[in-house]
């Protein structure tokens, strides 16, 4: 597949995936988001974060709604990436690159290099090769993440991180605490 195909990132509104468009804009990608509501808690202060990202950096926005129950386990959605990269894989016509924000540093299966390979083969099998998964952040902990902003000037103050809530948020779950640790805010 070209690296010129047009790179989909599937946008939270959080601080990995706003790193995510600005790595590929660094890489003179043509960058398109996307971004799901799923019946999140934190839905409002997402939508309203990718809409100020996406201003930003003056990128079109594509808010898609999906409807099925969530399973939660702690601050888990199960199964919420898996659900982004079929759903968005639908949503484009081939061929084009799939983006996730993904890092190291969690237990979460769907934050795993096995994860991407795993979803690499299911998209091979439907669609032949011409939708590629990336997770260019995948070898990164969160602290890298954050480096990376603060070095590359990402606009941290434009996200949103909270996992429980829409504002304010909760400020205890593991996406405040990360925030308040790496980002300071």
């Amino acid at each position: 597949m070209s690296q010129q195909a047009a790179v989909v990132v599937l946008i939270s509104g959080g601080l990995d995936s706003t790193a995510l468009i600005d790595f590929f804009l660094r890489r003179k990608a043509s960058v398109k988001c996307i971004h799901f509501q799923y019946g999140q808690p934190n839905g409002k202060g997402e939508a309203e974060a990718v809409h100020k990202i996406t201003q930003f950096y003056k990128l079109d926005e594509q808010v898609e709604e999906l409807r099925f129950p969530l399973m939660l386990r702690r601050d888990e959605v199960v199964g919420r990436n898996v659900m982004f990269v079929i759903a968005a894989s639908c949503l484009k016509q081939p061929p084009f690159r799939l983006a996730l924000g993904i890092h190291s540093g969690t237990a979460y299966y769907d934050c795993s290099k096995s994860f991407i390979i795993d979803c690499q083969k299911l998209l091979d099998g439907y669609f032949g090769g011409t939708v590629r998964l990336e997770a260019p952040f995948l070898k990164f902990g969160k602290v890298d993440i954050a480096n990376y902003c603060k070095t590359n000037n990402v606009p941290t103050h434009l996200t949103y991180s909270c996992q429980r809530q829409d504002y304010p948020p909760c400020g205890n779950c593991g996406s405040c605490r990360d925030r308040r640790k790496f980002v300071g805010c």
